[in-house]
C-alpha cells in the first residue's frame, strides 16, 4: 500500500480506532489504586490479534507494573523508530465530581468521555492502531518500529528509565511519545528538575515562653520562604539554534495561561514550595523545619546559578541556621526542531489541519527526557482536551484522536520510506 492508501485506510477504519480507545477507557486500573494487570493485557491481546510480536518485561517497579515491548520491521537497517505510551490513569478523585461514568467509555457530542482519553489511552490507542495497520498492509519498513508501553508514568516512571537504561532505544533516530499535546503545538524539549529542601534549625522550649526563650525553627523557615520567588530569576541558556522554539513557546505559554508574563516560565527556572513539615507538638518551640521545593529548570541551568540564588535568599531574611539541600533529578533537554522527525510531523499536522503548529518546550517533564539524555530527537504529540487532565470530567475530541492517528500513519510512512 501507498503512503495515501494508508492514510485513507485510517479514515477507513476510524471506527475500529474509537472502540479500540473506550475499550481502554472502560478498563479501570487507576495508579497506584488498582491492579495494572488487565490493561496490560488488553494491549498483549491486541498486539497479538494484529501478529506484532511482542514480551512482556519486568523492571524495576516489579511484576505489579510490567512493561510490554513490541517490535515490527527491519531492526538491523534503516530508520529506527520507538513509540512511547503509557496505560495507566490518574485516581478518579470523588465520584460526585464527575458529570457521567469515569470508567463508561462513552462517545457523544463529539468527545470521548472518561479517565484516561487524553492522559493518554486514547494516544497510547493511536500507536496500537497505526502499529496493527501497516502489519496488516505488508508494508515492506525501511526500519523499523518499536513499542515501548509501561504502567507507572503516574507514579514512579521507573518503566520508561528502565527501557533506556537497558538499551531498548538504542541506536533510534525517532521517538514519539503520545502524551497530550493538542495540534497547535509539538512538544520538542523539557525542563528539568531539582528538588530543593530547606532546612531550619531551631531551639526547643515551652511554647508558653516562645517569645522570650527557645528558637522556633518554623518561624525562621517562614521568613525563608517569604522571598523564595526570587529565585526564579535565574534564567537558562539557550543556544542561537533554540531562538524560534523559544518564542514559539512563550507564545503556547501566553495561549495556555493567560497571566502577565507566564511566558517567563519557559527561559527561566520556576520553583513551587510542596510540602512543610515542622513541630511535634502545639505547646512546644520546633526545633527543626523542612520545606520541599520542585525547582523546574530550562534547558542549560547553571547550577552555581541556582546555588547563589538560595544562598541569598536564605542571607536576606536575616536568619541563621537554614540550610539548602540539593537533589539534582534531570536537566533541560531538547531536540532540535529542523530533524527529520520534526519537520515531517509539522508538515502532517499543518496538512490535516489546515493550521500551524508551533515545535515547543514544555515547562513540565516527562518520560520523554529518558530517550533525550541518549541523544534520541524526541517529540511528544498527542489528541488532547487539557482542562479534564488530573481532574474530572476528562474528555478529548473523536476528531483530535482521528487526525492524530492520521498523522502519526503519514509521519510513519515518511520515516520508514513508504512513499
Amino acid at each position: 500500500m501507498t503512503k495515501e492508501q494508508l492514510h485513507q485506510e485510517v479514515l477507513a477504519r476510524k471506527d475500529e480506532l474509537i472502540k479500540l480507545c473506550c475499550d481502554l477507557i472502560k478498563i479501570k486500573n487507576q495508579s497506584p489504586i488498582d491492579s495494572q494487570e488487565p490493561a496490560v493485557r488488553f494491549v498483549e491481546e491486541y498486539l497479538e490479534a494484529a501478529d506484532i510480536p511482542f514480551e512482556r518485561l519486568i523492571g524495576d517497579a516489579g511484576e505489579e507494573y510490567p512493561m510490554v515491548l513490541a517490535q515490527m520491521g527491519d531492526p538491523e537497517g534503516g530508520f529506527r523508530v520507538v513509540l512511547n505510551g503509557h496505560v495507566d490513569v490518574i485516581p478518579v478523585g470523588e465520584r460526585s465530581g464527575w458529570d457521567f461514568d469515569p470508567f463508561g467509555g462513552e462517545v457523544y457530542d463529539g468527545k470521548i468521555h472518561g479517565r484516561g482519553t487524553s492522559d493518554m489511552k486514547c494516544g497510547l490507542a493511536v500507536l496500537l492502531f497505526s502499529m496493527a495497520l501497516l502489519r496488516k498492509s505488508g508494508c515492506e519498513l525501511k526500519g523499523d518500529i518499536r513499542l515501548h508501553m509501561v504502567c507507572d508514568e503516574e507514579i514512579a516512571g521507573s518503566g520508561t528509565k528502565w527501557f533506556c537504561e537497558h538499551g531498548y532505544a538504542d541506536g533510534a533516530n525517532a521517538v514519539m511519545v503520545g502524551e497530550p499535546t493538542g495540534h497547535d503545538t509539538i512538544e520538542i524539549g523539557q525542563k528539568g528538575i531539582l528538588h530543593l529542601t530547606l532546612i531550619a534549625h531551631g531551639t526547643p522550649g515551652h511554647g508558653a515562653t516562645n517569645n522570650y526563650k527557645g528558637d522556633n525553627a518554623i518561624v525562621k523557615l517562614s521568613r525563608v520562604l517569604v522571598n523564595i520567588d526570587e529565585i526564579i530569576k535565574v534564567p537558562g541558556h539557550f543556544l542561537p539554534e533554540h531562538a524560534r522554539a523559544v518564542a514559539n513557546s512563550r507564545t503556547i505559554a501566553e495561549r495556555s495561561i493567560p497571566t502577565p508574563g507566564v511566558g517567563n516560565v519557559i527561559d527561566h527556572i520556576s520553583c513551587n514550595v510542596g510540602i512543610i513539615e515542622g513541630g511535634a507538638k502545639i505547646n512546644q518551640v520546633p526545633d527543626i523545619a523542612k520545606a520541599y521545593v520542585d525547582v523546574r529548570l530550562p534547558f542549560g541551568t547553571d547550577h552555581d546559578e541556582v546555588v547563589a540564588a538560595v544562598d541569598e535568599v536564605i542571607a536576606k531574611s536575616g536568619v541563621e541556621g537554614v540550610e539548602a539541600e540539593y537533589e539534582w533529578i534531570t536537566e533541560g533537554n531538547v531536540t532540535s526542531d529542523t530533524c527529520t522527525l520534526v519537520t515531517s510531523l509539522k508538515k502532517n499536522i499543518e496538512a490535516v489541519w489546515g493550521e500551524e503548529c508551533l515545535p515547543a518546550y514544555q515547562w513540565a517533564s516527562s518520560d520523554a527526557a529518558n530517550y533525550r539524555l541518549l541523544g534520541c530527537p524526541t517529540v511528544q504529540f498527542g489528541p488532547a482536551n487539557n482542562d479534564g487532565i488530573h481532574g474530572y470530567n476528562e474528555d478529548v475530541d473523536v476528531e483530535d484522536v482521528v487526525h492524530a492517528a492520521e498523522i502519526y500513519m503519514l509521519t510513519l510512512c515518511d520515516m520508514l520510506g513508504i512513499a
